[in-house]
């Protein structure tokens, strides 16, 4: 199943790390839907609140807010199914990557520049006199 010139602290590793991937993906898509199911009920009371109840019947505040809110929730679907692909794991592998490529040459650059400044043959030889 597996191929074997992988130890198997490795695959341990990776299923451990695409099962957690899944988990998170399964509680975003589980939020959406909850976002959702409590929209299309906040949507039917600002039409009851708005109709029935009368409350600033003479104008339909009731489209503003449905309107804004079905915005946020196009924006939470847009970030669930079209950024995580795009910015999900992959992408802050990488760029984590990339980062601790940049630090170990600045720390090498530092380690270059001292090494050069502050030889360890002259910090030697003070130290035997």
């Amino acid at each position: 199943m597996f191929p074997k010139n992988k130890t198997t602290s490795e695959v341990d590793l990776e299923q451990h790390e695409l099962l957690e991937h899944a988990q998170t993906r399964i509680k975003q898509k589980k939020r959406l839907y909850i976002h959702f199911v409590i929209f299309l009920i906040g949507s039917v009371f600002l039409v009851l609140i708005n109709k029935i109840l009368k409350y600033g019947e003479p104008y339909d505040w009731f489209i503003w807010g449905i309107t804004f809110w079905a915005f946020l929730f196009v924006v939470h679907a847009f970030n669930v199914f079209f950024t995580q692909q795009f910015m999900g794991k992959a992408w802050e592998r990488t760029q984590r990557e990339k980062l601790v490529a940049k630090q170990r040459q600045r720390i090498a650059a530092l380690q270059k520049e001292i090494e050069t400044d502050f030889p360890l043959n002259n910090i030697n030889k003070k130290k035997d006199l």
